[in-house]
C-alpha cells in the first residue's frame, strides 16, 4: 500500500510517500529516523492505477540487476554517483527510474548509500541495507554488494523453482473444482433427467449423484458466489497477524509440500545469516536481521527466541537446539561451526546442502504428483460413468 505523510524534523515540516503494509510501518520508519509524525493516510488509487502499478513495479529482478552492476562499477573505479547515474540511463522502468532518482538526489544531499536506500524497504530489507552499511564501514562496498548479488540471484532462482513447482498440482486442483463445478451445474442434471421418466430401481450412487446435481443445478449461483467469497475472505484472512500464523503453522505439516517449504526457509535463514557474518555485522545483529527479513511467522518467531537466547550467553547450536523447527543436523553443523570459529562458512555449506534436498523434494513431489492425479481422476471418472451407465442395463433388462 502506498502511504502519504507529514512529519517534523528539528523544527522543519516535511512530506513524502512511502510503500508499506500499515501505516505503523510508516510511523516506526520516521521515528527511527528522527522525524516526528503528523499525519499519516493511505493513498487511494484507482483499480487502474492499482493494475499499472502491479504490473510497472519494481521487482526482485531489477534490484539483482542494480546490485551487480554498481559492484561492478564500483570495482572498476568509478564513484557511487557515476554508477547510479550509468544505470538510470540504462533502465526505461518508470519506477526503477523514479527510484534511482531519490536514491541519487538523496546521496547528493549528504547522506550515506544506506541511509538513501532506507525509503524503500519493500525493495531493500533491512538485511540488504545492514550489509551496505557494513560495506561502507570497511571500505570494501563493491565486495558486500557482490555478495548481495550472488544473494539476491540464488533467491531469485530458487524461489522461482518453488512457485513453479507448486504452480502444477494448483492449477489441477482448480481445473479439477471447475470441472465438477460445471458437470454438476449443467451436465449431469440433463443426462440424469433422462432416468426420471422411468418406472425402475436406480443405484445408490445413481441416486447420490442425482440428488447432488439436482442442487447443484438449483443453486449454481449461490454456490459460485460462496466459493468466489470465500476464496476472496480466505486470502484476505492470511494477510492478517493470525491468519498469517495459522497457514504458516499447518503448511510445513503438510506432506511433500511442508518439506519443500520448511527447506526454503532454512535455505533463505541460513544463507542469510551467513553472508552477513562474513560480511562484519556481529552475530545477534544478524540474528535480529533474520529475524525482521523472515517472511515465515514461525521461523520468525523460532529466530526471534533463539537472538534473546544467544543475548543471555548461550551459543547459537544450544539455542537452536531446543526450537523442533531446525533439524538435528543444523543444530550439530551450527555447534560445530562456532567450536572452530568458522560459524560463517559452515552456515554457507548448509545452505548450499538444503537447497539441493530442496530441489530433490521438489522432484520427487512432481514423480509423486501425476500418477496420484492420473489415479485420482481415474477413480472419479469411473464412478461416475458406472453411476450413469448401470441404469441403462437395468432400464434394458426391465424392456425384455
Amino acid at each position: 500500500m502506498l502511504f502519504e505523510y507529514k512529519a517534523l524534523q528539528n523544527g522543519q515540516k516535511i512530506s513524502g510517500k512511502m510503500e508499506a503494509e500499515s501505516d505503523k510501518e510508516v510511523a516506526d520508519y520516521l521515528k527511527a529516523n528522527g522525524y516526528f509524525p503528523i499525519e499519516i493516510k493511505e493513498k487511494k488509487t484507482s483499480s487502474f492505477e492499482g493494475l499499472t502499478s502491479l504490473i510497472d513495479r519494481v521487482s526482485a529482478r531489477d534490484i539483482s540487476f542494480m546490485t551487480r552492476q554498481l559492484s561492478i562499477m564500483l570495482d572498476a573505479g568509478l564513484t557511487l554517483i557515476e554508477s547510479l547515474d550509468i544505470i538510470y540511463k540504462q533502465i526505461s522502468k518508470p519506477p526503477v527510474k523514479k527510484m534511482l532518482s531519490d536514491i541519487q538526489k538523496t546521496i547528493r544531499d549528504g547522506k550515506t548509500f544506506s541511509q538513501s536506500l532506507q525509503p524503500f524497504p519493500r525493495q531493500f530489507s533491512n538485511f540488504y541495507i545492514a550489509l551496505v552499511k557494513s560495506g561502507e564501514a570497511s571500505g570494501k562496498l563493491d565486495e558486500v554488494l557482490e555478495k548481495l548479488a550472488e544473494h539476491l540471484e540464488k533467491q531469485r532462482v530458487f524461489n522461482q523453482k518453488i512457485k513453479n513447482a507448486l504452480i502444477y498440482p494448483t492449477t489441477i486442483v482448480i481445473v479439477m473444482i471447475a470441472m465438477i463445478f460445471v458437470m454438476f451445474s449443467f451436465v449431469m442434471p440433463k443426462l440424469l433427467g433422462l432416468y426420471e421418466n422411468f418406472n425402475i430401481e436406480l443405484p445408490a450412487s445413481t441416486q447420490a449423484i442425482m440428488k447432488v446435481s439436482n442442487f447443484f443445478e438449483t443453486y449454481w449461483l449461490y454456490i459460485l458466489l460462496g466459493m468466489i467469497g470465500v476464496t476472496f475472505g480466505f486470502m484476505k484472512f492470511i494477510k492478517t497477524e493470525r491468519g498469517k500464523k495459522l497457514k504458516d503453522t499447518y503448511i510445513v505439516k503438510i506432506p511433500m509440500i511442508g518439506t519443500i517449504i520448511k527447506m526454503a526457509g532454512l535455505v533463505d535463514s541460513t544463507r542469510t545469516l551467513s553472508i552477513l557474518m562474513a560480511s562484519g555485522v556481529p552475530l545477534l545483529d544478524g540474528l535480529s536481521i533474520v529475524t525482521e527479513v523472515n517472511e515465515n511467522i514461525i521461523f520468525k518467531q523460532a529466530f526471534g527466541r533463539v537472538s534473546k537466547k544467544v543475548e543471555k550467553g548461550l551459543s547459537v547450536g544450544i539455542a537452536m537446539s531446543n526450537e523442533p523447527i531446525f533439524p538435528e543436523s543444523l543444530v550439530q553443523m551450527a555447534i560445530v561451526g562456532e567450536q572452530t570459529g568458522h560459524l560463517d562458512e559452515t552456515l554457507s555449506k548448509i545452505s548450499e546442502y538444503y537447497q539441493s534436498e530442496s530441489e530433490m523434494a521438489v522432484k520427487a513431489m512432481l514423480s509423486m504428483l501425476e500418477p496420484t492425479i492420473l489415479i485420482v481422476l481415474g477413480i472419479s471418472v469411473g464412478f461416475l460413468v458406472t453411476s450413469i451407465i448401470t441404469p441403462i442395463f437395468t432400464l434394458t433388462s426391465s424392456l425384455q
